[in-house]
């Protein structure tokens, strides 16, 4: 009980001490609840969704996909013939049958034929208005569709694009253009996450999103008064017999609550790896925090051991402030992350997705998890602490400070050289790894290894490069700046710590921008030597071209080729006998051999585009044992089996259409029929000599009545895919920048408590002359060091590991290592006015002591 008050005064004595260390605790554990409550409330979000829009039994094509996204390659749905409705209302068991209709492969736009998809990334869906959908949706304005001039919206894509009644809508399939006017607004009584719906009446549906009448997506079936589920899919197959596709509403929940699972998923494992680096780096706050306050208290404690405590009761003393520590830390921090959670809840509304707080799912194991994490996490960072029991009591009285260990610090630079040289070794594996696989491997261990090094090895290396940094920027500041070099020599495992804390933010940051900018520049090298194509044309949201918008490519004046290019599943049978379900052949135009210079490793592609000809990749060749001149047995999807004799084989060392197989279109015209042939996927154009510019703006003429469809020159897709990689990163940043700012609190929890520390050296520094803002410059001076010191080891360290990865990527055919020295210079200087900002409270809290009361400390 004794130990218990005494630890309770000391961290009530303390607590402003503790308190940084706190927050860096509490940010931790809201980053990871906040996480837990945000991934939990968007699975209860999609969980209920899923179980209140789908029907007791739903019967589809047997195409169709286990989550409804029905729309196959051709740009139109499968279809059950509408005589089925008719088929399972008289089987047993069923109280009513519904033929729905509906397409997620669209793009509707407004009157000025701008998008209103969303940005989300969720789906547009165009379909019939029915009674599953009423369900779930209330008619709030308007009326429901009747005939082909009217159009239903969801309330949250009206209120979104400012869409009223009467309002233009133009719904975009492979069929056509489809025009009709909003005649109402349905708004959701569940949650919406974020679709943009649009309701047809039935006859026009069909039409637009098939092109023919009489025919039917889906049939939703109800159960009668007493009927099971699973009862009524055994009665309703049963009636229908083979060749559709019967499920629960449990079933089609499950799959596409599956299919949402495995986004969360990712997203829930990504964020709770960034807490965890915050984690990493708070512990060498909480570290820094026990160490100087024990350093702080020797002479207290020496007291405690004279008048009887032992060296158990003081070292739990110690591990009991750090328990109450984490405790506070902890219970504040999941109360913050529930707030965190329902702000990122509101930042995804902002984008599109909505989610209603009165979802929000708070499980038992989240809070719980929370501070155990916390709490564990706390008192582990303060057991090296555990030197205060060491401490003897004549030694503590007479002495402050506490008692170094010089056999200690060479056993830890001796452990952390080794750990450094076998994390280098394993980046050296790595680089020379000839899978990638084996060198992923190798990178991660190397990585591991160097950071914890260089963590182990930080009071060496403070010591020199330090001093590098002091002779470089603080001598031209004078004696202020010799004494802020001196004072962050001081303690070389204190200032070791917190550059250490800094550097893991900034080592990911520097590696991810190597990363990013080495892909970049890879992808636009190896667009440069491969694409000869001027234009490229797609849909961005991956639908197929239409043969409308084909045609008006085609009619662009100004134009030397244009180049279709479609993908067609296969089954093939190769000479070794095996046989490769789920294959695909890329069929183009002959002129694609010139669009897209693909390097091959024997013959010649452009003799893959002639008759029953094909080209094969490398490893496929090397796996199967294909030759020149092998023949290959290929089974089109809805067509005939040809044997095509392989032409060309193209080498691995791609980037753009890597593992792809070519066949011309010609030649799976001859086997597959015109109603089953696969639309473009993507188109290519080559303008006449010296009419580039010209055509670019003609073909965006032209396309002007296809908005889904984009055109772009080298340029753009160059500028399209840096802005992709820019995104990812900018996002990644974002989540390290939690790890940073608890960096940056230990920077300022270890100049409070070094101020704290040398009150009476300040009070005899000011008694002889030092001013007050002579001695804000040195603290500021100070923090800077230590700041760049961090920011010169992380920076290092992660280019390290980024021209590391690169070397991986290099086998995927990713070839240039980019180092983007701007980003690498900005974060450097950035660190150095990071370093500013953390001294601004010590400083001026330093420049307030009362000189005499300073020099009468103890």
């Amino acid at each position: 009980m004794t130990v218990l008050k005494t630890s309770l005064r000391n961290f009530l004595a303390h607590k402003g001490r503790m308190a940084l260390s706190a927050i860096a605790v509490l940010l931790s554990v809201a980053f990871v609840c906040g996480t837990l409550v945000f991934t939990d409330t968007m699975n209860t979000t999609f969980d209920k969704l899923f179980q209140v829009t789908s029907s007791d039994v739903t019967v589809s094509a047997k195409g169709a996909s286990d989550t409804g996204e029905t729309t196959s390659d051709t740009g139109k749905p499968p279809v059950l013939p509408a005589a089925v409705v008719a088929k399972i209302e008289r089987a047993p068991g069923v109280k009513s049958a519904e033929g729905t209709v509906f397409s997620t492969s669209v793009t509707v736009v407004d009157g000025d034929k701008e998008k209103l998809s969303p940005t989300s990334g969720a789906p547009t869906i165009v379909g019939n208005w029915n009674a599953n959908d009423a369900r779930t949706m209330k008619i709030t304005t308007g009326a429901a569709p009747k005939g082909s001039g009217q159009i239903m919206v969801d309330a949250d894509t009206a209120e979104k694009h400012h869409l009223k009644l009467g309002d233009d809508i133009g719904v975009i399939t492979a069929v056509g253009t489809h025009q009709a006017r909003v005649s109402g607004i349905a708004t959701f009584t569940v949650t919406n996450p974020g679709a943009a719906i649009f309701y047809l009446d039935t006859r026009t549906a069909q039409q637009a999103l098939v092109g023919r009448t009489g025919v039917f997506t889906n049939v939703n079936v109800t159960a009668g008064q007493g009927v099971t589920d699973a009862r009524l899919k055994r009665d309703v197959s049963a009636a229908l017999g083979a060749g559709y596709k019967v499920q629960t509403a449990k079933e089609v929940a499950d799959a596409n609550q599956q299919d949402v699972k495995s986004f969360l998923d990712v997203m829930r494992y990504a964020m709770l790896g960034f807490a965890g680096i915050a984690f990493l780096v708070g512990i060498f706050l909480i570290i820094n925090t026990f160490s100087m306050l024990v350093a702080q208290r020797t002479r207290e404690i020496g007291l405690m051991r004279a008048i009887g405590s032992s060296r158990r009761q003081v070292n739990r003393s110690v591990l009991i402030e750090a328990l109450l520590l984490g405790v506070v830390g902890s219970v504040l921090g999941v109360g913050a992350g529930v707030g965190i959670a329902v702000g990122l809840m509101k930042l995804m509304g902002q984008i599109g997705m909505h989610l209603s707080t009165d979802d929000l799912t708070v499980a038992w194991t989240t809070p719980v998890a929370g501070v155990v994490l916390g709490v564990v996490v706390t008192v582990l960072a303060a057991l090296p602490a555990r030197r205060a029991g060491k401490i003897s009591p004549m030694a503590a009285l007479r002495d402050a400070g506490a008692p170094a260990d010089a056999r200690a610090g060479v056993i830890r630079a001796v452990i952390g050289l080794v750990l450094t040289g076998a994390g280098a070794a394993a980046l050296a594996a790595a680089a020379a790894s000839d899978h990638a696989t084996t060198g992923s491997a190798w990178l991660g261990l190397g990585i591991v290894l160097s950071l914890i090094g260089f963590v182990v090895i930080g009071p060496l290396l403070a010591s020199g490069v330090v001093r590098v940094l002091g002779a470089i920027v603080l001598r031209v500041f004078g004696p202020v700046g010799r004494m802020a070099e001196r004072n962050a020599l001081r303690n070389p495992r204190r200032t070791g710590a917190t550059g250490a804390a800094l550097m893991i933010g900034l080592a990911l940051v520097a590696c991810l921008s190597v990363v990013g900018s080495s892909m970049v520049a890879s992808a636009t090298d190896q667009l440069d030597k491969t694409v000869g194509a001027d234009f490229i044309v797609q849909s961005d949201n991956g639908s197929v071209i239409t043969p409308q918008a084909v045609d008006a490519l085609r009619s662009t004046p100004g134009l030397e080729r244009v180049t279709e290019y479609k993908v067609l599943p296969v089954t093939m049978t190769t000479p070794d006998g095996k046989v490769s379900k789920n294959e695909t052949l890329n069929a183009a135009d002959p002129g694609y051999a010139e669009d897209l210079r693909t390097k091959t490793v024997q013959g010649d592609l452009a003799d893959a585009y002639g008759a029953d000809s094909m080209s094969v990749y490398a490893g496929f060749a090397k796996d199967h044992g294909i030759k020149l001149g092998s023949r290959v047995d290929v089974a089109f999807k809805g067509g005939r089996t040809a044997k095509l004799t392989v032409r060309a084989i193209t080498s691995d060392e791609v980037v753009v259409d890597k593992g792809a197989m070519y066949v011309s279109i010609a030649t799976a015209k001859r086997y597959v029929p015109a109603d089953r042939m696969p639309l473009d996927l993507l188109l290519f154009a080559t303008a006449k000599e010296g009419q580039q510019d010209a055509a670019y703006k003609a073909l965006k003429t032209s396309l002007h009545d296809y908005p889904q469809y984009t055109v772009r020159d080298q340029t753009d897709y160059k500028q399209a895919l840096k802005d992709q990689i820019g995104q990812l990163l900018n996002l990644i940043y974002g989540l390290l920048a939690l790890a940073i700012i608890v960096a940056v609190l230990g920077v300022v929890n270890t100049l409070a408590l070094s101020v704290v520390e040398r009150t009476r050296e300040i009070g005899l520094m000011r008694a002889i002359g030092l001013s007050r803002r002579q001695l804000r410059r040195m603290i500021r001076l100070e923090s800077v060091v230590i700041a760049l010191f961090g920011a010169l080891l992380g920076l290092g360290l992660g280019m390290g590991w980024g021209a590391t990865a690169q070397k991986l990527l290099a086998l995927q055919g990713l070839k240039v290592l980019d180092i983007p020295w701007p980003t690498i210079i900005t974060v450097f200087i950035a660190s150095a006015f990071v370093g500013l900002f953390a001294a601004l409270i010590p400083a001026f809290r330093a420049g307030r002591m009362n000189v005499l009361s300073a020099i009468a400390t103890e």
